[in-house]
């Protein structure tokens, strides 16, 4: 599927009963070239007959953060009890958000599953979020509460000085509020969940829905205990050093203990490890099969949505069937795209994009 045929499947996906004209117009192109992409979408089988029916096929659920972020940066050195000069920047964010929006503009259909507050930052969350392609119509949208939001204060040369995160509104979404949606969570093809979400709600979805595949990002240290007792439950999980060094107690000193770690892990009983080891690359084993990938030398911006992508691009390469080496390679290439890029999660992000940065970049 080409990038523009991944744009006229997301629109088709949130509006099946559009009118091609206005199709067309939406997308900047003529109605015959919107006529041949369609077309093409037919005899791929994601398009089934007239009226835009669209191929149901395997879809992930993500369920955890949604986060407006709100950036400040001074110009030059911050001076502390007074007003900077510099510059103020808002986008959608949050870990699961992050990792749905790379889903689908990967090319798979994603539903995210979180709680955002009745107010703007809750609409934009969802506007900005839908524009992407994820289903966003099981988010639980909350009168009286507000929207999650991260603001980080950077100093002139980008180094975070400082941070302070609300995401309370999380706590609403319990078991209670999760089990109207057991028919859409029983029929995914991969859950993913992130840390953020409470201690008896990631019980809960890993007691349901332990037969599943599981898909797990531990967000941060002082998080990751919450998943210890349900360590069995996890098909696939990706922590950096300091996360594994939490749960396994081993020190992660170099080379010589990747293995050690990951055995551990798989006798927990995880199934897939991707060990995140910065500068290092990764470390990846399934109990049988492991290696050990540096990052690929393509050109550095942000490194802030990096993991986001690469989990994103994980799951993605699962719902293709894609053997785990190359599932590994291919998340390291959308890893790369996105630290390359100045926002989060990068726009142009597509199969044939990290395809290309494969070919540039082999590993």
């Amino acid at each position: 599927m080409t990038e523009r045929e991944q744009e006229v499947l997301r629109l088709l996906r949130e509006d099946p009963m559009i009118p091609q004209q206005e199709l067309a117009d939406r997308l900047g192109i003529s109605r015959s070239a919107l006529a041949t992409h369609i077309s093409s979408l037919m005899r791929q089988g994601y398009v089934m007959g007239r009226g835009y029916v669209l191929r149901e096929g395997p879809y992930a659920v993500v369920i955890g953060g949604a986060n407006m972020d709100i950036c400040g940066r001074v110009h030059g050195e911050l001076r502390g009890g007074d007003s900077n000069p510099g510059w103020v920047h808002t986008a959608a964010g949050g870990v699961a958000r992050n990792i749905a929006e790379n889903l689908a503009r990967l090319g798979s259909d994603t539903r995210l599953i979180t709680a955002v507050g009745n107010d703007p930052h809750g609409q934009r969350l969802i506007e900005a979020s839908q524009q992407a392609g994820i289903n966003m119509r099981h988010v639980l949208v909350l009168d009286g509460q507000p929207t999650s939001c991260y603001l980080s204060l950077h100093d002139g040369s980008g180094e975070m000085l400082c941070a302070i995160n609300d995401m309370s509104i999380l706590e609403s979404l319990t078991p209670q509020r999760l089990a109207p949606l057991d028919g859409l969570l029983g029929a995914a093809h991969a859950l993913v969940l992130d840390t953020n979400l409470s201690s008896q709600s990631l019980g809960w979805l890993f007691d349901r829905y332990g037969h599943l595949p599981l898909f797990v990002d531990t967000v941060s240290v002082a998080k990751v205990e919450k998943i210890r007792p349900w360590l069995p439950a996890i098909h696939t999980l990706k922590p950096n050093r300091l996360e594994a060094e939490r749960l396994c107690g081993i020190t992660i000193a170099g080379p010589e203990s990747w293995p050690m770690v990951a055995a551990w892990f798989h006798r927990a009983g995880v199934k897939r490890l991707f060990l995140s080891l910065g500068v290092q690359g990764i470390y990846y084993s399934d109990g049988e099969q492991q290696a050990h990938l540096p990052v690929l030398p393509s050109p550095v911006v942000n490194v802030t949505g990096a993991g986001d992508a690469f989990m994103g691009a994980l799951v993605h390469a699962w719902l293709q069937g894609m053997a785990m080496d190359q599932s590994a390679r291919f998340a390291l290439a959308c890893a790369a795209l996105a630290a390359g890029s100045e926002d989060t999660v990068f726009a142009g992000l597509s199969r044939a994009a990290a395809q290309r940065v494969l070919e540039e970049y082999p590993c």
